[in-house]
């Protein structure tokens, strides 16, 4: 099982972001998938989840109505769009499967900031 993550970057408050997760070496398409996020001196923390048709998503309160988790199985690959983006936000951002979880990437690094 692979992932590697890409698209963070630094940005403004009120910015936006959209992540990818490319996932190999695994059936992507039989699993629920779920982005994490890890900030300094923080625990990782689940930040968004969608089943493996992405008929169903849930996210954490906090990124409620700001950040979108979608996939696309033809390309084995896992997204996060991140809106109105806060410095609160920043943190490394993994992806994993939600329920059977495997080794984690090197993450993105995303810093909100003016």
């Amino acid at each position: 099982v692979q992932f590697v993550e890409s698209g963070g970057g630094l940005v403004q408050p009120g910015g936006s972001l959209r992540l990818s997760c490319a996932a190999s070496r695994f059936t992507f398409s039989s699993y629920t998938m779920s982005w994490y996020r890890q900030g300094p001196g923080k625990e990782r923390e689940l930040v968004a989840t969608i089943t493996p048709t992405g008929t169903n998503t849930n996210y954490v309160d906090s990124v409620k109505g700001r950040f979108t988790i979608s996939r696309d199985n033809a390309k084995n690959t896992l997204y996060l769009q991140m809106n109105s983006l806060k410095p609160e936000d920043s943190a490394v951002y993994y992806c994993n499967r939600r329920y059977s979880e495997a080794a984690w990437g090197q993450g993105t690094q995303v810093t909100v900031s003016s």
